[in-house]
């Protein structure tokens, strides 16, 4: 995801999903990554993740930087400034400086710090869902090559929730630790994906996708059949797509 000043002619992006399912993953997503960080030994918190520049303890440093920043509006407001001052893409800037200002947090901290924030992250997501959810946000995002605007509601509604999913998905590759899934909850975050998808590349298709994230979608077109989870994967950059897979959608 990169951010950039040229002014795309379509609407802002909405989120797909009605604002009590976005919060109820939300909240789902965000004790899972809690389970997740508590589960881990001294070893796991240095292994190399998908992501080059992040271990795993980076990568919760990222994490809880950004559910501080779901949480907070004056947290949120603090990290959009010094963010955009350090001058580069601003996401880059923004993840950064979350891992940077908790890079001394041990990982006893690291967790009770998450604990303590998950729930206040739900709340304030849902409170500037409702005040600013139609709003759109600054700047635009490039996704395939074009500059599109997002509204503050495709932000709090389905980016958070995705971020957190697709790093909990990071650190279980990365530790070989067991990644919980269920229909209910990672199946509707998968198929959110899978609807965002289609509408983005907008050619027929029949889509099978295994494991318990799975379904199918589509009754014509090119067949394409892969584990869910992968299948995310791919769309976010982390594994090789052509064709149809070759249509990012952000995370």
């Amino acid at each position: 995801m990169t951010t950039t000043r040229t002014r795309p002619t379509a609407p802002p992006r909405r989120s797909g999903l009605d604002r009590d399912t976005a919060m109820r993953l939300a909240a789902t997503e965000y004790g899972r990554y809690l389970d997740q960080l508590r589960s881990l030994d001294e070893a796991d918190w240095g292994r190399a993740t998908d992501c080059p520049a992040w271990d795993v303890r980076a990568m919760a440093g990222h994490c809880l930087g950004m559910a501080e920043f779901a949480a907070s509006l004056p947290t949120m407001a603090r990290q959009n400034v010094v963010a955009t001052r350090r001058g580069g893409e601003f996401i880059d800037e923004l993840t950064d400086l979350q891992v940077q200002e908790r890079r001394d947090l041990t990982p006893a901290q690291l967790v009770a710090r998450y604990a303590d924030v998950a729930a206040p992250a739900v709340r304030g997501r849902r409170r500037r869902s409702v005040l600013m959810g139609r709003l759109p946000m600054p700047g635009a995002q490039t996704i395939n090559a074009t500059p599109e605007r997002w509204t503050f509601g495709y932000l709090f509604d389905t980016i958070l929730t995705r971020d957190t999913w697709m790093h909990r998905v990071d650190t279980a590759r990365a530790t070989g630790r067991e990644l919980v899934l269920t229909p209910e909850h990672d199946g509707a975050l998968v198929a959110d994906v899978v609807t965002e998808w289609a509408g983005r590349h907008g050619q027929p298709h029949t889509l099978t996708l295994t494991g318990p994230a799975g379904g199918r979608w589509g009754t014509s077109g090119q067949e394409l059949e892969l584990d869910a989870v992968e299948f995310c994967r791919v769309l976010s950059g982390r594994g090789e797509g052509e064709g149809l897979l070759g249509v990012m959608v952000p995370f």
